[in-house]
């Protein structure tokens, strides 16, 4: 039953009926409500260059809700610890296993954290770098570089992982880029235009990925 119903969410989508996301609230003590614009920018950015009709107004659903089905894209941020207890764990692997998709962009200071709470949804699977000829890396924004760097911290080059279910990427998990930080209003952290299009094309190409597949 919750397979159909997201199925019919994407079908509603490729006919042009509204479409909402969501933010991923979590328990641990993280902030998971930082970067509070990039959501609703990046709805805004899709509606005007991709033909998505989402909501801008962007609701907050918790890891152990029903209500995370509702959501055919759920992103999740922040700079600290995540705790996903047993039912949010049950609950998301079956989100993600219905046709969910969820994007994890570390803010910086999330990844020691993140990758534990990962193997406890996913025990019998590992997080892979996605190769740069992926087709969440073509379109509708092509990226022959793979995912780009948008904030620096560690000098580090930034990376792109993911989680497969039978061919189809739902879960991913980019880390040393802080796409949200170019999703934010540009005073927030005042990063060149073509910095923040930049971000704005590569989370374009997750919803459309998200959206449809």
């Amino acid at each position: 039953m919750k397979k159909l119903f997201l199925l019919a969410i994407f079908f509603f989508w490729n006919l042009g009926f509204s479409q909402e996301i969501a933010l991923l609230k979590y328990s641990g003590g993280g902030d998971w409500y930082s970067n509070p614009t990039a959501l609703p920018n990046l709805a805004k950015f899709c509606n005007q260059n991709i033909n998505t009709k989402i909501n801008t107004k962007v609701p907050t659903v918790e890891v152990g809700s029903p209500d995370l089905f509702s959501y055919p894209f759920v992103h999740m941020t922040g700079h600290g610890n995540v705790v996903f207890n047993d039912n949010d764990i049950v609950n998301l692997r079956n989100y993600l296993n219905s046709g969910g998709f969820l994007h994890i962009d570390d803010n910086y200071g999330m990844d020691q954290y993140i990758r534990k709470e990962i193997k406890r949804v996913f025990p019998d699977k590992e997080l892979t770098e996605i190769p740069v000829t992926h087709s969440v890396f073509q379109k509708p924004y092509t990226f022959p570089g793979g995912i780009p760097k948008i904030h620096e911290h560690d000098n580090k080059p930034p990376k792109a992982f993911g989680i497969f279910s039978e061919g189809r990427l739902v879960l991913l998990y980019t880390y040393e880029t802080d796409l949200g930080d170019g999703w934010e209003n540009q005073e927030v952290h005042n990063d060149p235009i073509e910095v923040r299009t930049k971000a704005l094309k590569m989370g374009a190409n997750i919803i459309f990925y998200a959206f449809s597949n």
